[in-house]
Order: C-alpha cells, then sequence, then structure tokens
C-alpha cells in the first residue's frame, strides 16, 4: 500500500461509503478495494482502487469525488463505474485505453477471480469466473 496524503483521503472515504457493506461471503467489503489498491505500484492507481468501487455501490457520485480528486482519478473513476444495462464486454473495451483504470481493473478481476474467497464455486461463480478471464485477456491484448 501506498501512504500519501492523497491514499489516506481515499482510504477514509471507501471505509465510510462501504463501512456496513459485506462480499459474497459475508466478509466486510472494504477489504476488497483494500486487496486491489495493495497491488498498485503509485499514488494515482492505489488512490483509483481504493475509490473503483465507490460511485457504483454507494450513494457517493463522481461530482462528490470531483471536489477532493484529481482530474485523473476521477476520469479512470468514471470507466470503472459500470454503468446499468451497459454490455459488460464494452465496459471492459473502454477501460483498455486508460492506464490508470487498466491497471486498477486487471488488479480487481485478479483478486475476484481468487478462488480460495469463495466458500462455493457452484456454476453460478465458475461462469463469473470465466468471465473474469475473459476480461483479462481483453485487457492484455
Amino acid at each position: 500500500m501506498i501512504y500519501t496524503e492523497m491514499t489516506r483521503k481515499a482510504m477514509r472515504i471507501a471505509y465510510e461509503a462501504h463501512h456496513l457493506q459485506v462480499d459474497k461471503t459475508n466478509v466486510p467489503y472494504i477489504y476488497h478495494p483494500m486487496m486491489v489498491a495493495s497491488m498498485q505500484k503509485d499514488e494515482i492507481t492505489t488512490t483509483i482502487a481504493l475509490l473503483h468501487d465507490v460511485v457504483e455501490d454507494t450513494s457517493i457520485t463522481l461530482d462528490d469525488l470531483a471536489k477532493e480528486f484529481p482530474d485523473e482519478v476521477i476520469e479512470a473513476l468514471a470507466l470503472l463505474t459500470h454503468k446499468k444495462n451497459e454490455d459488460y464486454f464494452s465496459y471492459v473495451e473502454r477501460i483498455k485505453n486508460n492506464p490508470y483504470a487498466k491497471a486498477v481493473k486487471l488488479a480487481d478481476l485478479t483478486h475476484n477471480s481468487d478462488t480460495t474467497r469463495l466458500e462455493v464455486i457452484d456454476e453460478k461463480a465458475q461462469k463469473r469466473l470465466a468471465k473474469y478471464q475473459k476480461a483479462i485477456q481483453l485487457l492484455s491484448e
């Protein structure tokens, strides 16, 4: 994890935003963005990783975050926010050309593909894992 004034601010916002959320196995959700952030190599991508699910999964908006963070963070977060009714692979394609968003999404998919996080790997989980592997491949081209 990279600790700077900006990443600490992102940690506080992410923690507050995800505070009562849990993942599919009832683990506090904040561990996911923290793990994705721990895979990053610079301040910008660490900040983006910490915030990557905030807009999609909470009431915080990009406009709210734009008051606190630089444009490169906001632009990447906009790309990483999967819009309702948007085809998943179209969403992945639009991430490809932004190096910050791409780095965070690859780490996100890697963490989401970690089967040790799952208590049960049923058919639904297998389909989700296959989708993530295809997305990793698309981003790696």
